[in-house]
């Protein structure tokens, strides 16, 4: 269980990184540029990670972290970018609480891990709760926006249950950075190609894209596959709904943005979806805490049993 309880955490500084990356790029980065965005997040961060484990693709790795890296890092990024410059930063980290559903289905399908039914029931009320904040705002909401992060809410969704089939390969600082490197690769060209020349960063613009690199890409994601490798896809999904409540608190709290009745009851809606999932982590806690040991020592297949620098240490 106290395990669990740290993973847990350990997982939770994504959510929470990225609830504040939606209000960093609305307010600091250079708008109209999405594929430069994205690019100028992912491949420096893959960079930091690559030198932090000093491991190279091998084998399958090289396709495999093609593909992850089109669908967590290249294609994700650009479209979060433009979600962020186009809706409220409460609107945009909205969007992308109902991936713990849809997380759920794929892990299903996938990897046969079965939702059970506290999970489907926290999902629910998290998800009732991400409509409310949604659709009751304030502000008018952008259709194009709302498109783009829907479909980053599915293309990450798919890498992120492929990444966890994928993960007892690797260690989850080399597997993350060559995710990152892959879809920085394939951004700068395509960048190049359709935006034309790179943006003139500002000093803001260029603290904006350090604190997007460092915290809400390379530790983010470091924290995030390693609670998807230690965690069940459904546990790990209910703790990403912390991204809406962050990115409507800081919207609320920094930018001005207003909170109304009805969105309050939204964000109490999906703190009790995230509390829903407590009592099964427990249990799942008890029932596999006899084995976490040997699994973390080597007993899980294609996990050797010494640790190495490439592995996120324990909190």
């Amino acid at each position: 269980m106290e395990g669990n309880l740290r993973w847990t955490l350990i997982t939770a500084i994504a959510p929470v990184a990225w609830g504040t990356n939606y209000y960093v790029t609305r307010a600091f980065l250079p708008a109209g540029e999405p594929l430069y965005g994205a690019a100028f997040r992912a491949l420096p961060a893959g960079l930091l990670l690559l030198a932090a484990c000093r491991a190279r693709p091998h084998g399958s790795w090289w396709w495999k972290s093609l593909v992850l890296g089109t669908l967590n890092m290249g294609g994700f990024f650009a479209l979060i970018y433009i979600a962020a410059q186009r809706l409220p930063t409460s609107v945009a980290s909205s969007v992308m609480a109902t991936s713990p559903m849809v997380m759920m289905l794929i892990a299903w399908g996938l990897i046969a891990e079965r939702p059970r039914p506290a999970h489907l029931i926290g999902a629910g009320v998290g998800i009732g709760g991400v409509y409310l904040m949604l659709f009751t705002g304030a502000t008018s909401i952008d259709l194009l926006g709302v498109g783009a992060s829907i479909a980053a809410m599915l293309m990450s969704s798919c890498g992120y249950i492929l990444a966890k089939r994928w993960s007892a390969e690797v260690e989850v600082l080399a597997s993350t950075s060559w995710q990152l490197i892959a879809g920085g690769l394939l951004l700068f060209p395509l960048a190049a190609a359709v935006e034309g020349a790179p943006p003139h960063l500002d000093g803001a613009a260029v603290l904006g894209f350090g604190y997007v690199t460092v915290v809400a890409t390379a530790l983010a994601f470091a924290a995030w596959f390693a609670g998807l490798r230690h965690l069940p896809a459904a546990t790990v999904g209910l703790v990403g709904l912390l991204n809406p409540v962050t990115g409507v608190l800081l919207g609320t709290v920094i930018a001005g943005e207003a909170l109304t009745v009805k969105q309050l009851c939204g964000l109490a809606l999906v703190t009790i979806g995230i509390l829903l999932g407590r009592p099964v982590l427990r249990r799942w806690g008890r029932s596999h805490g006899t084995t976490s040991a040997a699994r973390d020592q080597g007993g899980r297949p294609g996990v050797r049993a010494s640790e190495s620098a490439c592995k996120v240490p324990p909190a």
